[in-house]
């Protein structure tokens, strides 16, 4: 059970975010200010976890080995180094998180968190359309079943029956879904880069690499005017630590022991966290219709993942004949 609720409580950290940014935005601070102050905090977690990861793994494989092992024990002989190849192959996979980032955090100046959130969520059918391309494969009957499902949840969870499109910012909406399209790239790229790697370190590199990106982009400038020293460290902190600390070590922690496809499910959580949230503290209205599509859209994202266990469990029960 421990396990379930570690990715749960993972995917929850991710659902506070949009939250905080919008707070952030209310005192007047800039999207480059907010999110270069998550990247380092994001930083600064990840590369103290990945140390002392190695630091603890070489403690066991001395006491393991014996003390006439002790001398001759090396962090190297505890870990794989990495080449700087894999190196920058990492920091590359890294840097669509920041893209996703800073998209999706400038839309939320011109459209709901409740809005934002759902429509970050396309990722789970532009991820299959990207893979549909590139492997040239059309997808299966639940593929489409579950995208018919989705399309029709989006429609009722952002409103637009209710409201009509025309009353929204087609900016916002369109900085969205480029948010989900450069998710999309992460969730694929970052599986390939390097899986051997400690996953530890493959985070701490990523995060390196989506920071480097960020500070050509937008320049530190509030590292060196005093701005840190503001409120803006406290929601630098409250990012960074829920949204590039919390959930990757959870994930660390509860994925290998309960699966991808039930991390998948439970990942949905995400969405009800960050509308609720939005509805409660930020105040924004969302309707009955809504929150029904918020409920169709967590089934079509489910609904694979329920189908793929399924299907496994009818290939390994037994079949007697008389």
């Amino acid at each position: 059970m421990k396990y379930y609720l570690s990715v749960l409580a993972g995917a929850m950290s991710y659902g506070i975010l949009s939250t905080i940014v919008v707070l952030a935005y209310g005192q007047g601070y800039q999207l480059g200010e907010v999110v270069g102050t998550q990247l380092i905090t994001g930083f600064i977690l990840s590369w103290m976890l990945a140390l002392y990861t190695r630091f603890r793994a070489k403690r066991k494989a001395q006491a393991a080995g014996g003390q006439a092992k002790v001398a001759s024990a090396s962090p190297s002989q505890v870990f794989t180094r990495l080449t700087w190849k894999q190196r920058l192959m990492l920091m590359a996979a890294g840097t669509p998180t920041v893209i996703t980032g800073l998209v999706y955090y400038q839309s939320l100046r011109y459209i709901p968190a409740s809005l934002a959130i759902i429509l970050l969520f396309q990722f789970t059918w532009i991820s299959v359309l990207i893979q549909a391309i590139s492997k040239r494969q059309r997808p299966d009957k639940i593929t489409f079943l579950t995208l018919f499902i989705l399309f029709g949840g989006t429609l009722l969870a952002a409103g637009f029956l209710e409201q009509g499109i025309s009353k929204l910012s087609g900016l916002g909406i369109a900085l969205g879904l480029m948010a989900a399209v450069s998710y999309s790239l992460f969730v694929l790229f970052s599986g390939k880069a390097v899986p051997s790697g400690h996953p530890a370190f493959r985070s701490a590199w990523m995060v390196t690499g989506g920071l480097i990106l960020l500070c050509i982009l937008f320049p530190p400038t509030f590292l060196f005017n005093g701005l840190i020293w503001s409120q803006l460290l406290i929601f630098g902190l409250l990012l960074g630590f829920f949204g590039a600390f919390i959930p990757p070590v959870l994930f660390a922690i509860g994925v290998p022991h309960i699966g991808g496809d039930m991390a998948g499910i439970l990942g949905a959580v995400e969405l009800p966290v960050a509308v609720l949230l939005s509805s409660i503290v930020l105040h924004e209205h969302v309707s009955a219709l809504q929150w029904f599509g918020v409920v169709i859209v967590l089934i079509g994202v489910a609904l694979p993942e329920l189908y793929k266990m399924r299907a496994r469990r009818s290939r390994s029960t037994p079949v007697y004949s008389g």
